[in-house]
């Protein structure tokens, strides 16, 4: 196990000089976006002191040096998810993924009445990608039972898949309740039925060791940002076979072989077909340094690390009668709970005002309404680098209470 406190002397942003409303910072938003470590930021500044060329695009040293670190990029994250190097595609982000998915696959392929399966805790970068390709196809969205945790199970998918079904879209680690969901199983049923899998990842790659081919998924996707990466930058990761069949989204440099006077284009094999255009590249080598730094951790020690946190703030706020807990069994680094009668907003508000950022809202999940039973939650995320006082500072300040007004007027 590492030393969280060695740790942070890695992030500029928990030197100690940062505060919020004059105090101390407590940074438990990890969920949104984490810190990064100065050799992810150094990695970044790298590019525009020492290489800053564009890739795929000349034959001087200083674009090669550049289509080098960007191979060597690739080959670290597909080691980190276990993929091959050209199943992994640069994107945006999750965001970005989920889209090329819908529409790079699903737009080509589905049709009237097919049916697409998401959950009603997904985020809605898994939601309304799909909702804009059923208007546009006629295809279904099937909402998959949840029990009584607010969890997806093995059991309830199969329960709703059919010979109907062409698509299964669900979060491996969900951004509100923060359940680790049994992908290995559920990607077993759905290609009974000979549907796809896509694995929204961005909750679960940063904290828990992914196996792309293990999980036997056929598509996974996540953010760099979420995982002590730049923001900017992410993967999409399918299985090659796949990829291959999809359309490209983007046309633009980079992504093709030729292309004519008739309207005729012959892409590139992927992942550069869905590379159009300038990638970020400083981006792609602060990724390529972020999953190092990870991998140097470890991901069983930062999971552990999460489960240990999540807890102890579990079993110390269960003793206030004050506070409601919504996801008190999901054993995650995602902890979403109301204080009994006050908004969330106001309450994520006053928690401003004592230094802790924590996130309150619907987190972009807003089908979840029926599941928790309330239009607004507040979510506090821990990572790699959160202590036990930071989750004491959550805790003493809940048990404390106060008056909203306090925020707005002290």
């Amino acid at each position: 196990m590492y030393d969280v406190y060695k740790v942070r002397k890695d992030f500029p942003m928990l030197d100690g000089t940062k505060k919020m409303q004059g105090k101390p910072l407590v940074y438990l938003d990890n969920a949104s976006t984490t810190f990064k470590p100065q050799v992810v930021i150094d990695k970044m500044n790298e590019y525009y002191t020492t290489l800053n060329a564009n890739s795929h695009r000349g034959d001087y040293d200083l674009l090669y040096n550049m289509d080098v670190a960007v191979q060597e990029s690739r080959k670290a994250i597909a080691k980190f998810i276990n993929a091959d190097e050209n199943e992994v595609v640069f994107t945006s982000g999750d965001t970005a993924s989920l889209n090329l998915v819908a529409f790079g696959y699903a737009l080509k392929f589905l049709k009237e009445n097919d049916e697409i399966l998401i959950s009603e805790t997904e985020h809605a970068s898994n939601v309304l990608p799909w909702f804009k390709v059923c208007e546009l196809t006629g295809a279904k969205i099937k909402y998959i039972p949840l029990d009584e945790d607010g969890k997806i199970t093995p059991a309830n998918v199969k329960n709703v898949l059919s010979s109907s079904t062409k698509i299964v879209s669900i979060a491996h680690v969900g951004n509100v309740l923060g359940y680790e969901i049994n992908i290995k199983e559920i990607a077993k049923l759905v290609h009974e039925v000979g549907a796809v899998i896509v694995v929204d990842g961005a909750q679960s790659v940063p904290h828990i060791k992914t196996d792309f081919k293990d999980l036997d998924c056929d598509f996974l996707t996540f953010s760099a940002h979420k995982m002590c990466g730049p923001t900017g930058i992410g993967a999409l990761v399918g299985k090659y076979d796949l990829l291959d069949k999809m359309d490209a989204v983007f046309g633009g440099g980079g992504m093709n072989v030729k292309f004519s006077t008739d309207g005729t284009c012959i892409p590139l094999n992927p992942p550069s077909k869905f590379e159009a255009g300038t990638l970020n590249l400083s981006g792609i080598l602060g990724f390529k340094a972020a999953v190092e730094y990870l991998e140097e951790l470890g991901m069983e020690n930062i999971h552990k690390h999460d489960v240990e946190l999540f807890d102890y703030a579990v079993s110390n706020l269960e003793k206030n009668e004050n506070i409601i807990i919504y996801n008190k069994n999901s054993h995650n680094g995602i902890l979403t709970f109301n204080v009994k009668n006050v908004f969330s907003q106001d309450e994520a508000t006053l928690l401003n005002h004592k230094g802790i950022a924590v996130r309150s809202g619907q987190h972009c999940a807003k089908l979840i309404d029926d599941v928790v039973k309330t239009k607004a939650t507040v979510r506090a995320s821990f990572y790699l680098y959160t202590t036990k006082e930071d989750v004491d500072a959550l805790i003493d300040a809940l048990n404390e209470g106060g008056d909203i007004l306090d925020a707005y007027f002290n």
